[in-house]
């Protein structure tokens, strides 16, 4: 991957919300790396102020951080006073999907009124590039496998990926009313594994939503063993199969979605973010324990409602436009997670 950055532009300052998240942190190492300025703001809802300091300790260099929820029009604003803001990254929101089920109203007040009031102080304060997490839940029950950016987007299977739907259907009426807007929106596919230093990673709150954080809880001994929901789908081992991508990866996916905008000014982009590949659940029990060397204790219980049997993409449009290749391998993202987790609980 090759950045665009030069360093005529050391002074652009973007602003990352969500910043001490697990694909926030991950991503504001890389554009610290590749020469970007930052302002980051989090109220530590689903993250801890520890990935701040990992952040600076990663890459010896400090920036600005506030701690607040970004709902609060008044704290945003004096953010973007307080800062010359050049582009927005953003990553702050709910993203757990069995939660959203049961609490709907909080992951659309947080997701889709959060992210009206940030674009409402985007557009006072003339700032309009906006690179946006979104997710491959917006597909829907998958029309076709691999999924390209072309395909039918909605028919949502929970809250977590409606809210990300209709933020994508703001984003694009926005475009349309005023083409001077620069907006990426990126369709994450399964992020997992760490930075390789094992400073941050993904630590979730109490009982994991996701696979690789579940799988690790188990071989430390946090938790007994793994549930495997089905093993009667049709694929070569009966597991479903997923696209997973290294968070690194998909972190510097978001430096050349920026370079992007920079280079075009305006437009609106939508990029699927993952390998082409499928991995299966039981691919991933294999690969982690043969790579660190642990055992991953697992039972087979029934299918989850709304589960399908294969997803992933095809990142062929986000190569050929931004560059963009995920280049670690599944063995890379068991073995980074396996290191965070017994960094962290030393």
């Amino acid at each position: 991957m090759v950045y665009l950055h030069s360093k005529d532009d050391d002074c652009m300052k973007i602003l990352v919300t969500g910043g001490a998240g697990y694909i926030g942190s991950h991503t504001c190492v890389e554009l610290l790396n590749a020469g970007f300025d930052l302002v980051i703001i989090d109220n530590f809802s689903n993250s801890k102020p520890e990935a701040v300091e990992a952040i600076k300790k990663i890459t010896g260099k400090d920036f600005k951080f506030y701690e607040m929820d970004y709902l609060n029009r008044e704290l945003l604003e004096k953010v973007f006073e307080e800062n010359e803001i050049s582009a927005v990254i953003h990553f702050a929101g709910y993203k757990a999907v069995g939660e959203s089920v049961e609490k709907p109203m909080d992951y659309y007040i947080n997701n889709v009124s959060g992210s009206l009031t940030l674009l409402n102080t985007m557009k006072k304060y003339g700032v309009k590039k906006l690179v946006f997490s979104s997710s491959a839940t917006v597909y829907g029950w998958p029309e076709k496998i691999p999924l390209t950016e072309d395909c039918h987007v909605g028919g949502t299977t929970n809250p977590y990926g409606t809210t990300k739907f209709f933020i994508e259907r703001i984003l694009e009426d926005i475009y349309h009313s005023d083409s001077t807007w620069g907006i990426a929106i990126l369709r994450y596919f399964n992020p997992i594994g760490a930075h390789e230093s094992g400073l941050i990673g993904e630590d979730p709150q109490g009982i994991p939503n996701n696979l690789m954080p579940y799988i690790t809880k188990v071989a430390s001994n946090e938790l007994e063993k793994l549930s495997i929901f089905g093993d009667d789908y049709d694929t070569k081992d009966g597991t479903g199969v997923r696209d997973y991508i290294h968070v690194v990866d998909l972190a510097k996916g978001h430096v050349l979605a920026l370079n992007k905008l920079e280079k075009e000014k305006s437009g609106l982009f939508i990029y699927n973010l993952g390998t082409g590949n499928g991995y299966s659940v039981l691919d991933m029990v294999k690969t982690y324990e043969r790579v660190n060397q642990v055992e991953v204790p697992y039972e087979i219980v029934g299918r989850r409602k709304g589960d399908i049997a294969i997803c992933y993409a095809d990142p062929t449009k986000a190569k050929e436009e931004l560059g963009f290749i995920a280049s670690k391998t599944l063995e890379d993202m068991c073995r980074d997670s396996y290191h965070f987790a017994r960094k962290k609980n030393r």
